[in-house]
C-alpha cells in the first residue's frame, strides 16, 4: 500500500492502483495479471479451473485492460448440482466460454466509475460484455449490484482489486447470458 501525503486527484488515483487487496486469504498484487492473482485466491479455485477449461488463461494474461466480475466458489456452489462439472467438459467449452466472457468487460472500470455512471443514468447503468450481451448495474445503499440477462442479481462483495492488466470485482453470484 502506498502512503500519499498532500495528494491530489491524480496521485490519489495512482495510490489506489498500487494498493494490495486481500482476496481468498491471499494478497492480490497490482503488479501481477488477472490470472496470476486469481490463482492465489482460495475463494476462486472453481473460476480458475473454469478459465483453464475454456482456454482463456492466455487471454486473461494479455495486456488488456479487462474488468472481470469474478464469482467466488460459493457463487458457483449456488448453481444446480452438477452444473460446473458439466460445463468444464471439453464438449461444453463453447458454452463455458460464453458464460465466462459474460463476466468480462473491456477496459478498466472502477467501482467509483460504476457508481458515477449509475447515478448519471437514473439509477441504472448498462454496459456490453466481451461475450456481447449487456450487464445492468445499480446501487442499493452503499452496495453495487449487477443484473444479468436472465434477471439474476449479483452483489459486488470486494471492489477494485487492481491488476497489471485490469481490475477484478469479486461477486457473490454467477452471471448468466
Amino acid at each position: 500500500m502506498t502512503l500519499t501525503i498532500g495528494c491530489n486527484a491524480n496521485n490519489m488515483s495512482m495510490a489506489n492502483k498500487e494498493k494490495t487487496v486481500m482476496v481468498g486469504g491471499a494478497a492480490m498484487y497490482p503488479t501481477k495479471n488477472i490470472v496470476e492473482n486469481a490463482m492465489n485466491s482460495k475463494d476462486h479455485t472453481t473460476l480458475v479451473a473454469a478459465v483453464k477449461a475454456a482456454g482463456l488463461v492466455e487471454t486473461l494474461q494479455s495486456k488488456g485492460p479487462f474488468t472481470v466480475f469474478a464469482p467466488t466458489n460459493a457463487a458457483f456452489d449456488k448453481l444446480p448440482a452438477g452444473t460446473v462439472e458439466m460445463l468444464v467438459m471439453p464438449e461444453n467449452k463453447a458454452m463455458l466460454t460464453k458464460i465466462l466472457t459474460y463476466h468480462v468487460v473491456p477496459g478498466r472500470i472502477s467501482a467509483k466509475d460504476l457508481a458515477m455512471w449509475t447515478a448519471k443514468n437514473g439509477g441504472k447503468y448498462m454496459t456490453k460484455t466481451v461475450q456481447g450481451e449487456e450487464l445492468t448495474f445499480w446501487t442499493k445503499g452503499k452496495d453495487m449490484y449487477i443484473k444479468d440477462a436472465k434477471g439474476n442479481s449479483a452483489k459486488i462483495t470486494i471492489a477494485d482489486v487492481n491488476q497489471s492488466n485490469g481490475v477484478i470485482h469479486v461477486i457473490d453470484t454467477v452471471l448468466m447470458p
